[in-house]
């Protein structure tokens, strides 16, 4: 078994002086022709944030507010994986693994790792494969199953033989399949339930035409930087790695789109909370690699059959991909549903009280 090796942020300052010139330096497009977002990000916003993350923005005093977590790397399968391990003074403490997606990382969870805490809960936070400081795979393979029997692997590296997972966005595919292989995993709880609809629906209810009217929706205007990570996550990372204007484009413009804002991401979170998750990619020059888990999905698939063990399931209205529980119930094993009065994508940095309450509440049944 690998080591477990202490672990903390230390972004060098030439990173930082070269991040600040390139900012200074950016070639700007002309401004978009609607007065909206539905063309991306809007010009004058895209430079406020870019003139901010130059001139106000306080990396070392973001980062020191990372680092009060324990961190650490291991080699799992040969990579190098980061996580934060935080631990709850409890002598009854129940392990919980916490998995963000994309366009995500660790730092969607800084609101809710102490309220865990507190509420009897060991947390461990994992950077996905090609994400944040974890290591960029250099051959294929690392996809879903892959990542999920890492996990398990990394939480037995803790000592934890019996834990509890959570996710979002990828973060619930992998913790679905961290369900389905009952290993170490005892139960799941997702803020992104995957189902689907019946078969023979023909006369769909309110709630059942709401989801297919978003599903429609977001088809049609809402699936195209899927399409391009899945297809070609390679020349899209040019861009991304070196201009951090693209990569803070590419990023915020969901952070708008996903979360439960009423139309711009400020109104959820602060200029300081997006641009420390833009950072863990920037820093990182992660654009190309956190890409490649759509082409890895897409290619090698995702997992399939139900979940057996308890799930718990916290629906927030604003979610991207939002289902009726009976179109979830062929693939869990749903024993806690709960329909959240606010939130969308981001549930965790959103709405962190109604988060982890709901995944305190869940796991209180099974620890």
């Amino acid at each position: 078994m690998s080591a477990v090796t202490p672990f903390t942020i230390a972004i060098p300052d030439t990173v930082l002086t070269d991040l600040a010139s390139r900012l200074h330096n950016t070639r700007w497009p002309e401004a978009e022709c609607v007065d909206d977002w539905s063309q991306g990000i809007p010009l004058a916003y895209t430079r406020e944030l870019a003139d901010y993350w130059a001139d106000e923005y306080d990396w070392r005093a973001r980062e020191a507010a990372l680092n009060r977590f324990d961190q650490f790397t291991t080699q799992i399968d040969g990579l190098e994986i980061h996580a934060i391990h935080q631990r709850s003074s409890r002598p009854d403490a129940f392990p919980l693994l916490l998995t963000h997606g994309w366009p995500g990382s660790v730092v969607e969870f800084q609101k809710v790792i102490e309220p865990l805490n507190e509420a009897g809960y060991h947390v461990v936070c994992p950077s996905l494969p090609g994400y944040g400081f974890s290591g960029k795979p250099a051959a294929t393979g690392w996809g879903i199953e892959r990542i999920a029997v890492a996990w398990d692997e990394l939480m037995l590296h803790l000592g934890y033989d019996r834990y509890g997972a959570q996710g979002g966005d990828w973060g619930a595919v992998i913790t679905t399949q961290l369900g389905r292989n009952e290993r170490g995993c005892v139960a799941i709880h997702v803020n992104m339930p995957i189902g689907r609809p019946p078969k023979d629906l023909e006369n769909p209810d309110d709630e059942e035409q709401d989801a297919l009217a978003a599903m429609a929706e977001r088809q049609k205007w809402g699936t195209g930087y899927f399409k391009q990570q899945a297809t070609r996550p390679q020349t899209l990372g040019y861009g991304l790695v070196d201009s951090p204007v693209g990569q803070l484009a590419w990023i915020v413009e969901k952070f708008r789109e996903w979360s439960d804002c009423d139309g711009h991401p400020e109104n959820v979170f602060t200029k300081d909370e997006l641009l420390d998750n833009v950072m863990l990619y920037w820093a990182t020059a992660a654009g190309a690699s956190s890409a490649r888990l759509y082409w890895e999905s897409a290619t090698g698939g995702r997992g399939a059959g139900p979940v057996r063990v308890p799930t718990g399931v916290a629906s927030f209205p604003r979610e991207i991909i939002r289902m009726p529980r009976h179109w979830c119930e062929d693939s869990y094993h749903i024993t806690h549903w709960t329909n959240m009065p606010r939130g969308g994508h981001f549930a965790a940095f959103e709405q962190p009280e109604l988060f982890a309450g709901d995944v305190a509440a869940f796991f209180d049944t099974v620890r």
